[in-house]
This record gives C-alpha cells, structure tokens and sequence, in this order.
C-alpha cells in the first residue's frame, strides 16, 4: 500500500525545463504539490555554475528532483553536485531524488553522494531515453531522413521518459521508495538500427540509418558547430557507455510502479501520431 506524504511539500525541480523535469513539475502541478523550477531562467534563478545561486533557490523547500545539465558524467559534476547536496542539507532538504545514468562510474559516484547524505533519498538509474528521437539531438536527422551514428549492433534497453517521471513522482509524493534505487529500462534490448527503423515504420517515411566511424561522427559534428561540451558527452556515451556493459533489461519500472514499463513501439506510434517526425 502506497503511504502518502500528509502534507504536500514543496519540491525544487532541477532541470525543470528537461525531458524529465518538465514532466515532473507537469505532474506535481496538476497534483497540487507546489513545486519551484530549478533553471536560469526562473525566479529566483539557478545555475549550477554560480554557487551564489543555489541557497536562494533552496528556501523554503523541501524535497529534490535532481537532474544534472547536461550529464553526471561531464568533467566536476561530481565535485558540483557534492557541494549542492551539502547545501541542500544545510538548508533544511529531506529528501533528494536522483536522476542518475546506467554504467557512468561518474553517475554512480554522485549516487553515493546522495546515499550518504543522511537524509531521504531515492536513486533512479536509467537507459538511453526514447524520447532523444524526438525531443533531442536525434530529432534533427530523423527529419532529414538519415541518421548516422557510431553505433553498431550494441543493443540499449531504451527507456520512456514518462516512465522515468512516474517513478519520480512515486518517490517525491510517498515515503514507500525512500531508500530505494531503481535502475529504469524498457521491455527489451533493441540496436539504434532497429530503434530507427521503428520510428521510420511508425512515421510512414523512409529514414536511413548508417554506423559511421566515431571520427568521422566527431567530425560532422565539429562541422555543424555543436559545442565542445557536447561534442565530448556523446562521444563518450558511445565510446565508453555503449559498449555491451548495459545490454540486459531490468525490473525497476516494475518494482516501482507495479507495471510493465512503456514499450518502444508504442512511443514511436505515438510520437508518429503526435507529427513530430513529419518532414
């Protein structure tokens, strides 16, 4: 039986304008949680690069969902986010929800950094998001019709990222996953190539995918401007994190929210439905 808070407290969405924060405020919102967005553009602001920032953001408030911009796995993340969770501490925080990555050794740093905070916490490890098809940096080639990546027949446990938001408000809305980390996957393993092709069958329109060299994937990134920051993160979530070391599924969404998590298929025939993928 789900216990829930008798009080509906007050919850600081980081990256509350993200694939994932969106959708926790969204719902915390029609909940009636009152609920503060953590971004550079809300008021009072938060930017992870100005420490000046954060205590302001910090009143008053009572649980966390922290989601670190743009990756754990970034250079001083794990450096930034211990000096944030002994802020948040000392200004009073509860409990803190981590949006954490699979196979990140930095990601399961910053886990233990929250484990070992001494107040409530739930950890949410999770895969690949589906929604980086539609809602980032894959969106793009899928409109161009090819997509070309330095991904070969490594399969990935894609995961929804309204699954990812139900286990969130499950954790920041009752005391049942104090204590708890869930590593988050979808219903099977599929490669890029597959994922792809899905959305290609789904979108009605033919979409090439291509395994492509990671120096030639740099290269046309350099060509396209992307910024260096961003350049080393997908570099080394294909490099590194993409290897095999988190092809096996999960029972997180299922031990969490007592379903099934949202297959793949139906994300891509919904996306497809929403038009997001017309040309």
């Amino acid at each position: 039986m789900k216990t829930a808070n008798t009080t509906k407290q007050t919850v600081l969405v980081l990256g509350g304008t993200g694939k994932t924060g969106s959708r926790v405020a969204a719902q915390l919102t029609e909940r009636g949680w009152p609920v503060r967005i953590g971004s550079r553009s809300a008021n009072p602001a938060f930017d992870w690069e100005d420490t000046s920032t954060w205590e302001p953001a910090l009143q008053g408030i009572d649980a966390v969902y922290l989601s670190y911009h743009p990756d754990l796995a970034i250079p001083g993340a794990v450096d930034t986010v211990r000096s944030f969770t002994q802020t948040a501490v000392k200004n009073g925080i509860k409990k803190i929800v981590l949006l954490s990555g699979r196979g990140e050794k930095e990601a399961q740093a910053c886990e233990q950094i929250i484990m070992n905070s001494g107040i409530s916490w739930t950890i949410l490890r999770c895969a690949w998001f589906s929604q980086n098809f539609s809602e980032g940096y894959l969106l793009d080639p899928l409109l161009a019709g090819h997509v070309a990546l330095p991904a070969g027949n490594v399969a990935e446990p894609f995961v929804d990222v309204d699954d990812i938001a139900d286990v969130a408000i499950a954790a920041l809305t009752t005391e049942n996953h104090n204590g708890q980390l869930y590593e988050l996957t979808g219903p099977r393993l599929m490669t890029f190539e597959e994922a792809v092709r899905e959305i290609a069958e789904a979108a009605g329109r033919p979409i090439q995918y291509q395994a492509i060299p990671m120096e030639a994937y740099k290269a046309m990134l350099v060509e396209y401007n992307i910024p260096d920051d961003f350049i080393w993160l997908v570099t080394y979530l294909f490099a590194e994190v993409l290897d095999g070391r988190n092809a096996h599924l999960t029972d997180g969404v299922q031990r969490a929210l007592g379903r099934a998590p949202r297959d793949f298929s139906d994300y891509a025939r919904k996306t497809a439905a929403e038009g997001v993928w017309n040309a």
